[in-house]
């Protein structure tokens, strides 16, 4: 099987990663809109095997194999691709305008599947005036790791694509948990609402950020607090999701915290920039309101 992916940020090497390690798979096209940017995502995964060489838990000829399988380049790199997943911007219209020219300029392979990444977004919608139908297949942060693939059903996502998506998930050592389209799908549609919450929580000076995020680890053995797990996931993608419930579903529940949005706008998204509810400089984590 040869697989590309589209988007080489954190999520679209890691998902590279994940299928390069699979046996059944061939070649993995890592693809973004810039040669660099490619590189970038298969550099990092380079780096994430280095360092495991040097602790002793990987062999050098183990991570050779699987990085030799990783082929970088622009979106035409994919034309004999029997599967794409999409892992662009959380943008509508990239994804839609992104399958649209993969299906009618570059992908040869008429029996080739469509899966887009989203986390949130509809898969009848990006799917809408396609030739081919799209389905969802949505990895969690880090894909090599984590064990859930949400499969999502469309409306008009025929059931075999369904079926042969969550075959492709075993296969890569995962469970698929088949989703019947609808905002949020399941754990965003449970796990962003609780993040929000915490930050409405630390907006309204209930509790500090440690204290927050401790109550939720002791008190509900969740690994992470909410702050920080927001930090983790992104800042950014947390509102990007919010927005989405709230504009789907019209309920005042979702409405997004003003601190999330500012801090958004500020640039504040979390590990990814160094800073959100903590403070990530010189390899620490420390609360930004501490004094």
């Amino acid at each position: 099987m040869k697989v590309g992916v589209i988007g080489a940020g954190t999520m679209g090497s890691g998902i590279a990663q994940t299928f390069a390690q699979c046996d059944a798979v061939e070649k993995v096209y890592l693809c973004d809109i810039k040669q660099e940017y490619a590189d970038g995502g298969k550099a990092k995964i380079v780096k994430g095997f280095d360092k495991r060489i040097a602790r002793g838990k990987m062999e050098q000829a183990d991570a050779d194999k699987i990085v030799a399988k990783i082929e970088t380049g622009l979106n035409d790199i994919c034309v004999d691709a029997d599967l794409i997943v999409e892992a662009a911007l959380e943008v509508m219209d990239i994804k839609k305008n992104c399958f649209k020219d993969l299906q009618e300029n570059i992908v040869k392979n008429e029996n080739c599947i469509y899966a887009s990444n989203t986390s949130s977004l509809s898969i009848t919608e990006i799917g809408a005036g396609l030739a081919k139908p799209i389905v969802g297949m949505h990895f969690f942060n880090p894909a090599p790791v984590m064990k859930l693939i949400e499969v999502i059903q469309g409306a008009n996502t025929p059931d075999e694509i369904v079926e042969k998506v969550k075959e492709i998930s075993v296969q890569l050592g995962k469970t698929p948990v088949q989703v019947n389209e609808a905002p949020g799908f399941v754990v965003n549609r449970i796990l962003v609402p609780m993040i929000n919450e915490g930050i409405f929580v630390y907006a309204e000076g209930i509790s500090d950020i440690a204290g927050i995020d401790a109550a939720m680890k002791l008190g509900a053995n969740h690994p992470m607090g909410p702050l920080e797990l927001g930090d983790y996931i992104g800042l950014d993608i947390v509102l990007a999701i919010m927005d989405v419930l709230y504009k789907e579903t019209g309920d005042s529940k979702y409405r997004a915290c003003p601190l999330l949005r500012k801090m958004v706008r500020a640039k504040k998204l979390g590990v990814k920039t160094g800073i959100g509810f903590y403070n990530y400089a010189g390899g620490e984590k420390v609360p930004t309101d501490r004094k």
